[in-house]
């Protein structure tokens, strides 16, 4: 059941035009600030037996509807909530808030049964009936905590703490000889439901502890219990610590799997970039010598350019027919000194000058 007071702080609306804060106005139906030191208590809840209550006037019950429409901040709305609370969690809580907000003004009173009545008729506890009171002392939405509470309300109970209304979950709770326990509650009008938190309770976190008791009985040798705290025998206490042993093997194996992994990746992924580098530089290697070495390459153009300069070097060209031939002028005839004969000449310069008379080169040699 959700409280009009969470309906109305949810639907806030915002305005752009509004004078307060993110646009909002006195009419958006936003709460008043309160000061940062009142959002948490301070002190735990106190017992019961600590509380004085005024039993001079007179105990009339609010009705449903006056309830909801919200009391006066003198009288609030007296709402109970019971419970065993072993292994105090999140669900516990749950609960209680909501039972602390099923009105605008609630006054919730919290009853813990003791472990005599826990023992008898639900089943032996994890935390004494001491460490439960203390856990729900501590509960923020809690006003008021009742040790030893009964396991099955009376109107007696009922008038002396002047309760309006008993929280609890909706399902038929079967105990003590009845199937269900709040049946009477329910019937007079005062019974007002809240929701169960599935997932968590107390029977689960036990169930959890006891599938997984060798790790927990691991968890604890190391952490400097002994076997006989424990009652772990000398047998298991040596497994235990023969499987710990075991396990740290197993996790510096994994570890260096783990590593030897990474490194592989990283080797892998440098190798790929290698062979992507060597692959762009052989190919402009490739292209290169093609390039230089191709059938069309620049060497091929370079050896011909080369043969045809060389060709024309040993072959030069001749000079054309029709050009016309100039008659050089012969050249004087000499001997050879201490010779009479005379020197060679060229074919062309002897049929050239047959006729010719032949000079001597010094007027000395004549004579």
């Amino acid at each position: 059941m959700e409280p009009p007071t969470s309906s109305r702080l949810n639907s806030r609306k915002r305005r752009k035009d509004g004078s307060g804060p993110n646009g909002a106005t006195e009419l958006d139906g936003i709460p008043p600030k309160m000061s940062r030191h009142s959002l948490g208590l301070r002190e735990p809840a106190p017992f019961s037996d600590e509380v004085e209550i005024d039993y001079s006037k007179p105990y009339i019950r609010v009705t449903y509807e006056e309830a909801m429409r919200g009391t006066p901040l003198d009288r609030p709305v007296r709402v109970y909530a019971d419970g065993i609370f072993d292994l105090f969690h999140s669900g516990h809580a749950r609960a209680l808030m909501q039972a602390k907000n099923l009105f605008p003004n609630t006054y919730l009173i919290v009853g813990v049964c003791s472990d005599e009545l826990t023992h008898n008729f639900k089943g032996f506890t994890v935390m004494n009936e001491n460490e439960r009171y203390d856990a729900v002392q501590h509960c923020r939405y809690v006003d008021e905590v009742v040790r030893n509470a009964p396991w099955t309300l009376t109107p007696e109970f009922l008038a002396e703490h002047r309760i309006d209304f008993v929280a609890h979950d909706d399902i038929p709770y079967s105990s003590a000889g009845s199937d269900d326990v709040y049946k009477h509650i329910k019937e007079a009008g005062m019974f007002a439901p809240t929701q169960r938190t599935e997932g968590i309770s107390t029977s689960d976190i036990i169930t959890r502890i006891v599938r997984d008791y060798d790790v927990y009985a691991r968890r604890n040798l190391q952490r400097g219990y002994t076997a006989k705290e424990l009652n772990v025998s000398f047998i298991n206490e040596k497994k235990y610590h023969l499987q710990e042993r075991v396990d740290k093997v197993k996790k510096r194996v994994k570890d260096v799997e783990e590593k030897s992994k990474e490194f592989v990746q990283k080797v892998e992924e440098k190798s790929i970039d290698l062979i992507q580098k060597w692959e762009e530089k052989s190919r402009e290697f490739i292209g290169n010598f093609l390039e230089m070495f191709g059938p069309e390459g620049a060497l091929k153009h370079m050896l011909k350019e080369g043969k045809g300069r060389m060709l024309q070097a040993i072959s030069p060209k001749q000079s054309p027919s029709s050009s016309p031939t100039h008659d050089r002028s012969p050249s004087p005839s000499f001997r050879w000194p201490f010779s009479t004969k005379t020197p060679p000449s060229s074919p062309a310069n002897r049929s050239r000058n047959e006729s010719a008379v032949t000079y001597d080169i010094s007027e000395d040699e004549e004579d």
